[in-house]
């Protein structure tokens, strides 16, 4: 079983950055391909983006491409989403997800193993 605990989300300013971390126990993380998704209150989750398990690939959402940038760190068993030039419309709850299938997925259905959220409100 995988354990997900996400941490770093907080209030910023639009324009301004936050770094999202996703510490990961319970498996052999070099395994595990990790995403991040995002729940805006009254929305449907949605992808933001996710990376291979060896860090070689990696998607994005349209929304966010060139904005937010996802690394990991199989040392440290943590994943990250560093997010830059925030907008009011990236205020949601960030998931960090994980999954052993064969493919980094792009949808909830492709990840098995959940955090349990962190807050990121990005104020106008």
């Amino acid at each position: 079983q995988v354990q997900l605990v996400e941490s770093g989300g907080g209030l910023v300013q639009a324009g301004g950055s936050l770094r999202l971390s996703c510490a990961a126990s319970g498996w052999t993380f070099s395994s595990l391909h990790m995403g991040w998704f995002r729940q805006a209150p009254g929305k449907e989750r949605e992808f933001v983006a996710t990376i291979s398990w060896s860090g070689g690939t990696s998607y994005y959402a349209d929304s966010v491409k060139g904005r937010f940038t996802i690394s990991r760190n199989n040392a440290k068993t943590t994943v990250y989403l560093q997010m830059a030039s925030l907008k009011p419309e990236d205020t949601a709850v960030y998931y960090c997800a994980a999954t052993s299938r064969r493919l980094p997925g792009r949808t909830s259905n492709d990840y098995d193993y959940w955090g349990q959220g962190t807050q990121v409100t990005v104020s106008s």
